[in-house]
């Protein structure tokens, strides 16, 4: 079984939490935004059913989000585009679950022809991420959603295509992002980024402008890998310094 090698981009999800039940912890509002994010890959669309999204607080009260249901291209929200797609109130200040629910309409689009995205029947009852995100009346709280498309397409042979997503909760103000473009534009391009310390490893692809950003890395010291298609040899940068709430700049990378 062969992992298809890209980054797709993902809606963003703008959800409003406020005070709305008088047996919940507090009376105070929250403010509260959840996006998720990615960049480009090779396919020309990528199609998800999202059908609901719920959030769970500390007391175990789940909110059934007034959703946009409706089937997305994930590559119309990259390069920090989003869409509101779901809103709601809720009094606690505390959130410890987000839960997507996807429908089975899924399907993705390369070389113009469209393919079904086969989900499993788990991922369709709902993505569960566990979140344990304190908010804060008054302010802007918010979330990052990474949906991890390197990891979450998979091609199973003979032109078919499964849905697993992965995502990863990321908290933008204890983390940074590394951004940066390579030239020539239009060159097909996976970035990498693995920490020094930890050897976990980030992943995003180069837009159709040349450009990339890879988002919700933890403070520390990261070795850039940039893998264009053969016959171009990758490119790597060492010591690349991620601090929190600031984008690392490495400029413009040639092959």
């Amino acid at each position: 079984m062969k992992k298809t090698i890209l980054t797709m981009a993902f809606m963003a999800i703008a959800i409003t939490l406020s005070s709305c039940s008088s047996d919940s912890l507090d009376s105070n509002s929250y403010a509260y935004k959840v996006r998720m994010t990615d960049a480009p890959g090779p396919f020309s669309e990528v199609n998800v059913d999202i059908q609901a999204v719920e959030v769970k607080g500390s007391n175990g009260q789940t909110v059934l989000l007034n959703t946009n249901a409706g089937i997305y291209n994930l590559l119309d929200f990259t390069n920090g585009a989003d869409t509101l797609i779901a809103t709601s109130t809720l009094s606690d200040s505390r959130v410890n679950q987000i839960r997507l629910i996807l429908g089975s309409n899924n399907t993705v689009v390369l070389d113009g022809v469209t393919y079904p995205l086969s989900t499993p029947s788990a991922e369709q009852s709902g993505l569960k991420l566990l979140v344990n995100q304190t908010l804060y009346a008054d302010i802007d709280n918010s979330i990052l959603l990474d949906f991890d498309a390197n990891a979450s397409i998979i091609e199973t042979g003979n032109g078919t295509f499964k849905l697993k997503p992965v995502l990863r909760p990321v908290l933008t103000a204890i983390s940074g992002n590394i951004i940066g473009s390579i030239t020539p534009v239009g060159t097909l391009a996976m970035v990498t980024a693995t920490s020094t310390s930890t050897l976990l490893f980030y992943t995003s692809n180069v837009d159709a402008e040349g450009n990339f950003r890879v988002t919700g890395l933890p403070p520390g010291t990261y070795t850039l890998t940039i893998t264009p298609l053969s016959p171009l040899l990758p490119v790597t940068q060492t010591n690349v310094v991620v601090t929190a709430g600031v984008n690392t700049n490495i400029g413009v990378i040639a092959f």
